[in-house]
This record gives structure tokens, C-alpha cells and sequence, in this order.
């Protein structure tokens, strides 16, 4: 079972660290993330704050997974 978890763990941190600043990239392209003036607008900020905690999930998933290799048996 724990190799099982250890791979989920692992599977959802690269899917996050690949995806997410993909979607940010696009995110920043798109003409609702600025305003008139240039600065960044509710749109960019939402998705920022998204994807920061998608990339803050992933380095828990890798821990979680690390913790799981390294505990005794």
C-alpha cells in the first residue's frame, strides 16, 4: 500500500509543477490580466494566488512522500 500512496503522492506534484505555471503563462497572455494602464487586475491576482497553492501543495505532496520512504517499516 505505501509504495501505492508514495506514487499517488508523486504523480499529483508533477502534475501540479507541470501544469500550473503552463496555466499561469496563459493566464498572463490573456487581456483581462491587465488593465488600461498596464497593471496586473482581479483576473491575474485569482489565478496567481491558484496556482500558488497548487505549486505549495505539490512540495507537500514530495514531502509526504519522502516521509513515507524514509519511515521505518
Amino acid at each position: 500500500m505505501t509504495p501505492f500512496l508514495i506514487a499517488i503522492l508523486i504523480v499529483g506534484a508533477a502534475f501540479n509543477v507541470i501544469t500550473w505555471p503552463t496555466f499561469l503563462r496563459r493566464v498572463a497572455r490573456d487581456p483581462r490580466a491587465t488593465d488600461a494602464a498596464g497593471r496586473r487586475t482581479r483576473f491575474y491576482t485569482v489565478h496567481l494566488v491558484l496556482v500558488v497553492i497548487a505549486l505549495l501543495l505539490a512540495a507537500l505532496f514530495v514531502l509526504g512522500a519522502v516521509l513515507l520512504l524514509t519511515a521505518p517499516a
